[in-house]
């Protein structure tokens, strides 16, 4: 980004922030617009460092995730079929999901140590990197949205009433993310091994998460890993409104909320409380 932009964004927002000193305490929704132009310039920064030179941009976006629909649906429909109704709007719909969850993660991960040159600049709001990391990342899956769209018409038929709670399933995990994004991002500049052992976790989790194969049952072993698995609730959202046509299950929201916010308030406070420590650290 160039350096007049930064600096104009951050004093935009600094006389702003005179108007927020009221409480030490800022929930995440007031960091946000506290900062929103600075926000903008960074999520415009990381898109365009991506993929600056790239033959076809965003599209690069899609090629992952379809790629994984092409092997599953030929390795789970033809090779060892899984005889699962729709399958193809049933794992698109999980791959979209999980896609978003192991690329924002990572990147929230480094997101403090990796933009230590904004870090050390007075006045910067630290809180507001793994935010930029999760929102980036959440474009590549509004990109593939249409295609999901597309597939679950030509799968099961025109989308139903239901389709109006997409944005709450959303929601429940852009929070869920939220929660592990501060958390790791804070881990990390203290433990610079929280990198790797991230990628490992979310390696084994999307095994251990209905992505590509359906949940098991209540009474089945093993059954607690999904049980108690917040993506595959968020996974159940998705599946119901793309496959089903229903309305997601309501206990999803008030789930995802019970495990995400305890996750979400202390990373905040330990990012807010701890800034300067953070930027010692670095």
């Amino acid at each position: 980004m160039p350096e007049h932009l930064k600096d104009d964004a951050l004093d935009r927002a600094k006389r702003r922030d005179q108007y927020w000193r009221r409480d030490q305490w800022k929930p995440l929704i007031h960091i946000c617009l506290q900062w929103n132009d600075l926000l903008l310039e960074l999520l415009t920064r990381d898109l365009k460092m991506r993929y600056q030179r790239s033959a076809i941009g965003l599209g690069w976006s899609l090629m992952r995730p379809l790629s994984q629909l092409l092997v599953f649906s030929l390795l789970f429909r033809k090779v060892l079929p899984l005889d699962i109704p729709h399958y193809t709007t049933f794992v698109f719909s999980g791959v979209l999901a999980w896609g978003w969850l192991s690329t924002a993660v990572p990147a929230a991960t480094t997101s403090i140590t990796g933009s230590s040159e904004l870090v050390r600049r007075p006045g910067f709001p630290i809180g507001i990197l793994p935010v930029v990391a999760v929102i980036t990342q959440a474009v590549h899956l509004l990109l593939a949205l249409p295609l999901l769209f597309i597939i679950s018409f030509m799968e099961t038929g025109a989308p139903t009433l239901s389709v109006v709670a997409l944005p709450l399933v959303f929601l429940a995990q852009a929070l869920f993310m939220m929660g592990l994004s501060y958390l790791v991002a804070v881990a990390h500049v203290h433990f610079r091994d929280t990198q790797h052992l991230v990628g490992v976790i979310l390696m084994l989790g999307f095994y251990l998460t209905p992505v590509f194969y359906s949940p098991l049952k209540a009474s089945e072993p093993m059954a607690l890993i999904h049980t108690w698995n917040p993506m595959a609730w968020i996974l159940e959202g998705y599946r119901a409104i793309f496959v089903e046509h229903a309305w997601p299950p309501v206990d999803i929201y008030w789930k995802t909320a019970l495990v995400s916010l305890p996750m979400l308030i202390a990373g905040i406070c330990l990012v807010e409380r701890g800034s300067s420590r953070l930027v010692d650290e670095l």
